[in-house]
């Protein structure tokens, strides 16, 4: 395929919440400006948790970064990101809140709960390069069954509620479900899926950022029935609290064992993240899928995607030049 234009680019669909979603985001908008970013909203800590506990609102802090991580590249959109970004400071009521989290809470309170609306708003506000939009209209809780490494412990399996929570447990996760469990979902989600070429999963935090939007039925059943080429990015590392040792191909099983009649169709692992390689092959061609290894990962060695390498995998995928 020659270079993508408007009119050919791949019209794509990136699951996912946190940093993991906005590196996947500032590498696809290399690619296409046809991007929908569909973000977990789960988040009960920091600045998040504190506004839905105060407000009967979505947590905005991923939806922030993912509308901040498509934003436009001229210098006044680029300044209005950073203040969006900006943490307040001092040691008040205010203190630590993301000026973004306030203006967007702020937005869907104006137009009397309409989450989409605010999202849209911000988006021509800021030149976005695609949507972003909630993986459900109401604020979720995960809970998980968290088994611990101790074999002291009196207790060996522990149900933990709340993302914050599940992530700093000490043990292994072994089981992760949502409340409630059937959310609503928006149409505007399904509507993106429906026509998607591409439908991206990962990186980020594997059972609180990524896993969530396979145990939401509605998501599930759209992700099924779609025609999508379906694209895994692998982590770097595991994640402390919720992946504790696992391989990459480990990462891989639970991801499988979560997928129902979603298939998958290609997996992207960082060349020098993976020890076992014959191991990962194994557990991709167990999912029926292609193993792409490439150096994804930051030229300064910190455990986070590059965009520009991952870009140029994600583009030997799809077709881009």
């Amino acid at each position: 395929m020659a270079d993508a234009t408007p009119a050919t680019a791949p019209r794509v669909v990136a699951f996912g919440g946190g940093h993991g979603l906005a590196a996947a985001l500032s590498a696809w908008r290399r690619l296409t400006p046809h991007l929908t970013a569909v973000v977990t909203v789960a988040d009960d800590g920091g600045s998040s948790g504190r506004i839905r506990r105060e407000m009967p609102v979505l947590p905005p802090g991923d939806l922030r970064m993912a509308l901040t991580a498509l934003a436009g590249t001229d210098e006044r959109t680029r300044l209005v990101a950073e203040l969006l970004h900006h943490r307040l400071g001092g040691t008040g009521v205010l203190a630590g809140h993301p000026v973004g989290n306030l203006v967007l809470t702020g937005l869907v309170e104006m137009y009397d709960g309409d989450t989409v609306r605010a999202l849209d708003t911000l988006t021509d506000l800021l030149g976005a390069c695609g949507r972003v939009l909630p993986m459900a209209d109401v604020a979720l809780d995960l809970v998980a069954r968290v088994e611990s490494t101790d074999p002291d412990d009196p207790a060996r399996a522990r149900t933990i509620r709340g993302q914050v929570a599940i992530a700093t447990t000490p043990g292994r996760v072994r089981e992760i479900r949502l409340a409630p469990a059937d959310p609503p979902v928006n149409p505007a989600v399904l509507s993106a899926i429906a026509e998607a070429d591409v439908v991206s999963l990962g990186p980020g935090s594997w059972y609180t950022s990524v896993l969530p939007h396979l145990l939401v039925p509605q998501l599930r059943a759209a992700l099924e029935d779609s025609q999508a080429r379906v694209v895994v990015v692998l982590n770097l590392e595991p994640q402390l609290g919720e992946t504790d040792g696992f391989s990459p191909e480990e990462h891989l099983r639970v991801l499988q064992a979560h997928l129902g009649g979603v298939a998958l169709h290609t997996v992207i692992a960082d060349a020098e993240s993976v020890v076992d390689r014959h191991g990962l092959l194994s557990a991709v061609h167990e999912c029926g899928a292609e193993l792409i290894l490439a150096p994804v990962a930051a030229l300064d060695g910190s455990p986070r995607h590059d965009p520009v390498r991952l870009a140029a995998a994600l583009a030997s995928v799809v077709g881009v030049r």
